[in-house]
């Protein structure tokens, strides 16, 4: 089996920096500092998206030449203060890795994910990923986690798809894979539970994959 995870809200809980983040650049362009729920309904589909909708809630029109960049140079300083892998979930790639292939699927950009994958150790479980900055198209196009699947040789009868947020449900939808939804995760706000099947998983912490997975076999 081959378990395909998306990284922020799933992996690393990371929604501090890029809230601060997200404020720095918004009042750069004259607008006010954002609580961290707003943010939270602003990411996961890419740095690009993300600055577009910072820019649209600070009042400004179009995107000003330059902003995504600033915004990844003001994130490159701050994305290592307080992120971290979520409680348990070290433990939980250490044993899941033991009997199933894992592979990583992301709309964050490239740099800043091996920076933080780097820094937290996730980087030593995860030789497969796909990032955001890539030239595969971003979540929720299956055509990321398809390439993953042919990289393991793994059927989508065969594969998980672990995410917190509406567009990971998406695109677990649109390749024909079993769903895990990350509860814990910050972007499980922005799912639609009206959409979740009765045999999508749900787990509450990083953990309860295992069970989950062995109750699937």
């Amino acid at each position: 089996m081959l378990l395909v995870f998306d990284f922020d809200g799933t992996l690393v809980d990371s929604i501090r920096d890029l809230a601060e983040s997200a404020s720095d650049l918004s009042e750069e362009y004259g607008g006010r500092r954002l609580d961290v729920l707003t943010v939270t309904m602003m990411v996961g589909e890419g740095a690009h998206t993300l600055v577009e909708r910072i820019l649209t809630e600070a009042g400004v029109a179009g995107r000003p030449p330059g902003a995504l960049s600033r915004f990844l140079e003001i994130y490159d300083r701050r994305m290592l203060d307080h992120t971290t892998p979520y409680a348990g979930m070290i433990e939980t790639l250490t044993a899941v890795g033991r009997s199933h292939g894992l592979a990583m699927l992301t709309n964050k950009p490239e740099q800043a994910t091996r920076r933080i994958m780097s820094h937290t150790g996730l980087d030593r479980f995860f030789e497969d990923c796909v990032f955001g900055d890539g030239t595969l198209p971003r979540k929720p196009d299956p055509e990321g986690l398809r390439w993953l699947m042919g990289r393991q040789g793994a059927s989508a009868s065969q594969t998980w798809l672990v995410g917190d947020s509406d567009v990971d449900v998406a695109t677990a939808r649109a390749a024909g894979v079993q769903l895990c939804v990350a509860r814990y995760g910050f972007g499980f706000s922005r799912i639609d539970t009206a959409t979740l099947r009765p045999d999508d998983a749900i787990i509450d912490r990083p953990e309860e994959l295992l069970r989950a997975v062995r109750q699937s076999a």
